[in-house]
């Protein structure tokens, strides 16, 4: 039987020419005073992309062409870095302990997720990490990096704690991250001719929840 997600990843070489980015859906009602009634549709933002524009070689082509069928379409879910928002840091710098909340100890629990901020104050935004690149995890406990005794799972996005930390600890996490998609397409149509003539294809890729 085939699972639903591979851990393996979109080739980096396509992944770094890739376009695309977050979007989120708002319902917008306008009044017929002529204010607008605006609402989220969903908590948390979905990135789409197009890895066409990453393909420059017929290399890229039959490497994609691979891949494709290894996830059966859109049956199989894998990871892709995201050429923009890879890193825990600021500007794509190099993860550190001290980059993002974790959580604060209440002396029971020992499982946290990992996350992002976007923001501060009241427009802060935390996005779930739930494809933490493997070995780049980098844990803080009130400001000290700390690795022993943590365990962490890089195929869910938790970090668990053989001891829970006590009541009022600070955690903070670095860390690389993948980002969890799909193929939007069950059909990969490649033109060798017409893609040597210029005409990139359409690789669509779409966020999902593994």
């Amino acid at each position: 039987m085939i699972a639903s997600f591979s851990e393996e990843r979109f080739p980096l070489r396509v992944a770094f020419g890739t376009t695309g980015g977050p979007e989120r859906r708002t319902d917008i009602v306008r009044l017929s005073s002529g204010y607008e009634n605006r609402n989220q549709r969903t908590r948390h933002s979905w990135r789409r992309y197009d890895a066409g524009s990453g393909v420059r070689s017929v290399e890229d082509l039959v490497t994609v062409l691979h891949f494709f069928e290894a996830r059966r379409g859109r049956l199989v879910g894998f990871r892709f870095r995201d050429p923009f928002d890879a890193s825990s840091a600021v500007g794509g710098a190099t993860p550190s302990a001290g980059d993002q909340p974790l959580g604060v100890g209440d002396g029971t629990t020992k499982e946290f997720s990992l996350a992002k901020r976007y923001g501060s104050g009241a427009a802060e935004y935390l996005r779930p990490i739930e494809k933490p690149v493997p070995g780049s995890v980098r844990v803080g406990v009130d400001g000290a990096a700390v690795m022993a005794g943590i365990v962490i799972d890089a195929a869910k996005g938790t970090v668990t704690f053989a001891t829970a930390p006590a009541e009022g600890v600070v955690l903070t996490a670095g860390f690389e991250f993948d980002v969890p998609v799909r193929f939007d397409l069950d059909h990969l149509s490649i033109n060798v001719a017409a893609f040597e003539a210029g005409d990139i294809p359409s690789i669509p890729l779409v966020e999902i929840r593994p």
